[in-house]
C-alpha cells in the first residue's frame, strides 16, 4: 500500500510541474516565450520588463524547485537528500540567475542560444532529471 501512495503523490506532483507548464503564459511574464517560438535568430530580443521578468522567472524556478524538493521527500524520505538538493539547488539559481542576467541585458543580436540554454535550466526542473537518477543510485550502492 504505500507503494501505492508514493507512486499516487509522485503522479500528483508531476502533474503540478506539467501544470506550470502548461499555463507559463497566463502565470508568469516571459516575453521571451514567444520570441524563443520565432526567428530568434534574425531578431533582437523584445522590449521587456527587466525587473518584472526577473521576478517572474525567479519565482517559477521558486516554484519548480518546491515541488521538486517534494518530490525528492516523498521518493527519498531523507533530510540529509533534502539539505544536500536545496543546497544544489541554492549553488544552481545563484550561478544560472547571474549569467541569466548577464546575458539579458549584453547578449548580441543572433547570438541567443546559451540565454535560451541557461533560461531553460531556470525555467524547467531539468535538475529533477538528474538528482532522482543520482539519489537512487546512492540509495541503491549503499549497504
Amino acid at each position: 500500500m504505500r507503494k501505492v501512495k508514493i507512486f499516487f503523490l509522485v503522479f500528483v506532483l508531476i502533474i503540478l510541474l506539467v501544470l506550470v507548464r502548461i499555463f507559463e503564459e497566463s502565470l508568469f511574464y516571459d516575453p521571451l516565450l514567444l520570441f524563443f517560438k520565432t526567428d530568434h535568430l534574425t531578431q533582437p530580443l523584445p522590449q521587456f520588463n527587466a525587473f518584472k521578468l526577473l521576478g517572474n522567472v525567479a519565482f517559477r524556478f521558486f516554484i519548480n524547485t518546491l515541488i521538486s524538493l517534494i518530490m525528492l521527500w516523498v521518493l527519498f524520505r531523507s533530510r540529509s537528500i533534502i539539505k544536500l538538493s536545496a543546497i544544489l539547488y541554492s549553488i544552481l539559481f545563484i550561478l544560472l540567475f547571474a549569467a541569466y542576467m548577464y546575458l539579458i541585458f549584453f547578449s548580441e543580436k543572433g547570438s541567443y542560444m546559451t540565454l535560451f540554454y541557461v533560461r531553460r535550466f531556470l525555467i524547467q526542473p531539468l535538475f529533477l532529471l538528474i538528482l532522482i537518477p543520482a539519489f537512487y543510485f546512492q540509495k541503491k550502492m549503499t549497504p
